[in-house]
């Protein structure tokens, strides 16, 4: 209850901090709409930001579970493998020094406009991420627990998945609570490179034609979006992990 409050209390402050910088610094609504305005916008064309926000939603989600899904295999080829770590994560490292948003126009040229380019801008975006934090959690796996199951003659395939993934799940949760505020960033990338539809396209549309308000509208959905996964991620970590 406390928590719901102080959510409370801070959006509070943050939309009456809106409104006197408006106020305050007599901005124009083409410059920066006042939070009524954008409210109300965002109720009179709410089945066309719904329209456009079911589709980015669609994408994000597809994204992070195709993410998450080749985040944990790779996780778990790198630390059964030798051969695979010394392989596998020069590469992983230099995917790193590419700017990911710079392969959004290549992935668009590959993949056409369709959703199938934003899906894969999401899961490009978040695969390192898991990736890294579950394997560094595989890779912690305290030694008395190792030892232990040597000494019980335990095959490296049970020691892995009876022991290492297990306690290493806590920080596959890590990595999935930054999936999921990375995946949106990628979705909405790729349908500014090229989309007609999805909140990126709207934003897009309504900044050409000058209607900032409805831009404002379909930013607010964003956050809320990303806020409502980021905690629907952190609460089944909690449930399911207790991490």
């Amino acid at each position: 209850m406390m928590a719901v409050v102080r959510i409370a209390g801070v959006t509070l402050l943050a939309l009456l901090g809106w409104q006197a910088v408006v106020t305050l610094a007599e901005l124009p609504r083409f410059i920066l709409p006042g939070p009524g305005l954008v409210f109300t916008t965002l109720w009179t064309s709410r089945a066309l930001i719904t329209e456009h926000a079911l589709v980015t939603a669609t994408e994000v989600l597809l994204g992070l579970g195709l993410g998450a899904a080749l985040g944990f295999a790779s996780a778990i080829l790198l630390a059964a493998s030798p051969a695979a770590r010394s392989l596998l994560r020069p590469i992983l490292v230099f995917s790193q020094a590419v700017p990911v948003f710079a392969l959004a126009p290549i992935l668009t040229l590959w993949l056409g406009y369709g959703l199938l380019s934003k899906v894969a801008m999401a899961l490009l975006i978040i695969y390192f991420p898991v990736t890294s934090s579950f394997f560094d959690a595989l890779m912690r796996t305290p030694p008395g627990w190792l030892e232990l199951a040597r000494v019980m003659n335990a095959t490296p395939a049970r020691i892995l998945w009876r022991i290492r993934v297990p306690a290493a799940m806590p920080g596959f949760a890590s990595g999935l609570r930054l999936a999921a505020v990375y995946a949106p960033i990628g979705a909405i990338i790729g349908e500014w490179v090229g989309a007609s539809r999805g909140l990126g396209y709207l934003m897009l549309l309504a900044n050409g034609r000058a209607k900032i308000d409805l831009m404002f509208a379909a930013l607010l959905v964003l956050a809320v979006l990303t806020l409502l996964l980021h905690a629907s991620i952190d609460a089944a970590c909690r449930r399911l992990w207790k991490s």
